[in-house]
């Protein structure tokens, strides 16, 4: 598929990472062609500077810190949940536990903060077990699969841990309307292709100077602020 789009000619490239090393290989090749590229969700480094429309994954793991601090005093274990594939180790990723643990690590008085990680392959719920959540009071899953989380704990009956993941997936929502997960990050998916889209019709169209990053808002949801928008058929 890679050589594919390095022969396909074209006069603007959309592109979203998913897998880190494979996506800096294909755009080092890429830079040749001379196209603009913008890229959404994960901003890839390479020799080149491209636009990069997307959260500032950073800064969204900086705040999932501050969500889990919130209104604490004893004594918290907080367990950073990896639900991930092999291949999956992408920069945002790794940026977002980065942000978490720098929060904590800015607020010298949290001291009643004690961490530890966990890491799965894929997305087996079959891979966990009880003893994994024994003394848990909040779980951070730096993706879109804080589902699997709360569905264990759902299913086991499991009360009073806080859920902090990503995306505003099906499961997810489900879980989130039952009280079981706290808070999503939402990426606003929607708004990043439309405004990768609208940089690109500005710089080739219009011919204008486009600054080459734009951070999406960081949106905090709630079960009480979720309201589900109708698309258009």
């Amino acid at each position: 598929m890679i050589k594919k789009v390095l022969d396909f000619e074209c006069d603007g490239l959309l592109f979203a990472p998913i897998f880190y090393e494979e996506s800096v290989r294909f755009l080092n090749e890429y830079e040749a062609k001379n196209i603009p590229v913008v890229m959404i969700d994960s901003n890839i480094s390479t020799d080149e500077e491209h636009a990069y429309v997307g959260q500032d994954a950073f800064q969204s793991g900086y705040l999932a810190g501050r969500l889990i601090s919130f209104a604490v005093k004893n004594e918290r274990q907080i367990l950073i949940f990896k639900i991930t594939r092999e291949i999956e180790s992408t920069s945002v990723y790794l940026q977002r536990i980065d942000g978490f643990y720098s929060f904590f690590r800015d607020n010298h008085e949290l001291t009643n903060f004690k961490f530890s990680e966990v890491t799965i392959k894929d997305s087996g719920i079959d891979q966990l077990n009880l003893e994994m959540f024994s003394g848990i009071n909040s779980v951070f899953v730096p993706n879109s699969r804080a589902y699997i989380v709360a569905r264990f704990l759902y299913e086991n009956n499991i009360k009073g841990v806080r859920i902090i993941g990503y995306d505003l997936l099906k499961e997810n929502i489900e879980y989130l309307n039952k009280g079981v997960i706290d808070f999503l990050i939402n990426q606003r998916p929607e708004e990043q292709g439309y405004m990768a889209v609208n940089h690109l019709y500005k710089k080739l169209v219009l011919q204008e100077t486009v600054e080459k990053t734009h951070y999406i808002p960081l949106e905090i949801i709630l079960k009480e602020n979720y309201f589900p928008v109708a698309r258009k058929k």
